[in-house]
């Protein structure tokens, strides 16, 4: 048998870098493919084989050259992103091969870390959830949004009413699940008769189809309260339609403003900005990295739910690296349900 090294195939990096900023909606032509030798790690250095990718809408920020909350990804560097690995090899004592990590870990299959704190990357501890890609929804960045989203900032009191946007997705579903586990009414606004129907299957104690029904008179029936927490990952008019409905002293927290992301004009603020002074309510964006030091708590409590079956989330796998720049086009299409993935290998 031949030794000649020659023979030996060689493993490949295979990448996807930001190739234009997006104008209107992200194309697949945003991006470029890319191979690239696999790195080998020097004297603290750590080399990561990517095994699962999260797709989410924070990404189309990142894409844009704006004041965001961190900088933005650079024309010709590898697309952010956080991912779910394992470590392949390691000259850092702080890390071992086969211990899984998870982090901004990027569109790619294999990431050289320097410094795994600079990049933001979490150990995952055994015993490791089950399954493993749970690390990048309710067991993780999605699960821990939902938390202190909700907890800290909407401060949820029993017999109250929720309302959430973009309730069928990542963090929609999970907000609401915790709602109800807090003693909530929550009501779901979402774009499809299916998609309220899996939102009411979850606990949801009704689902707006805001595509099919006039918003305004729904809510109106949904919440003969009003509404108390308005969890907001949407903006634009549902924003301006909600506030309508809020009761004096409420809360919301704005997790994101998705509906206004793909616009090429200046988006302006809610019509009835006035209502935050004449209702006093509080409204208050904020980052998961803001709880980067409390992590571990939303963890801790956000397993013993999922292992109780109070908080389910639905995952869609896709199968492919190569398959990214296409399927992150759902996330704004609301051509899905759940939590969006992509299997790297």
């Amino acid at each position: 048998m031949s030794t000649n090294v020659e023979n030996t195939p060689k493993r490949v990096n295979r990448q996807f870098l930001l190739a234009c900023r997006p104008v209107g909606d992200i194309k697949e032509s945003d991006f470029e493919y890319k191979e690239a030798p696999v790195p080998t790690p020097n004297q603290g250095e750590v080399l990561v084989r990517n095994l699962y990718l999260s797709l989410d809408p924070t990404n189309r920020i990142w894409m844009s050259d704006m004041a965001q909350y961190m900088p933005p990804v650079e024309l010709g560097e590898v697309m952010r992103g956080v991912a779910i690995g394992v470590v392949e090899e390691s000259k850092n004592p702080n890390l071992q091969p086969g211990d899984y990590v998870t982090g901004l870990l990027g569109w790619q299959d294999y990431v050289l870390l320097k410094d795994e704190q600079a990049n933001f990357i979490t150990k995952i501890n055994p015993p490791l959830p089950d399954p493993l890609f749970a690390a990048v929804g309710q067991l993780g960045p999605t699960g821990v949004t939902a938390y202190f989203g909700l907890l800290d900032i909407g401060q949820p009191k029993p017999g109250e009413t929720v309302v959430v946007s973009a309730a069928a997705g990542a963090v929609g579903s999970v907000v609401g699940q915790i709602a109800k586990i807090k003693g909530c009414r929550v009501v779901g606004i979402t774009s499809s008769d299916e998609k309220c129907q899996w939102l009411t299957s979850v606990g949801f104690d009704a689902a707006i189809n805001y595509k099919t029904t006039d918003l305004n008179t729904a809510l109106a029936n949904a919440c003969p309260n009003g509404v108390d927490i308005y969890f907001d990952n949407v903006g634009g008019s549902i924003l301006d339609t909600v506030m309508s409905h809020l009761n004096l002293f409420a809360r919301i927290p704005l997790c994101g403003l998705i509906s206004t992301y793909n616009s090429t004009q200046p988006v302006p603020g809610p019509l009835n900005f006035n209502l935050i002074l004449m209702k006093r309510l509080r409204v208050q964006g904020f980052i998961i990295s803001d709880y980067h030091n409390r992590w571990h708590e939303a963890i801790k409590e956000l397993g013993e739910w999922t292992k109780l079956g109070k908080i389910k989330q639905e995952y869609e796998i896709v199968e492919g690296l190569e398959k990214a720049p296409k399927e992150i086009l759902k996330l704004f299409n609301a051509n899905k349900i759940g939590k969006l993935i992509v299997k790297v290998a």
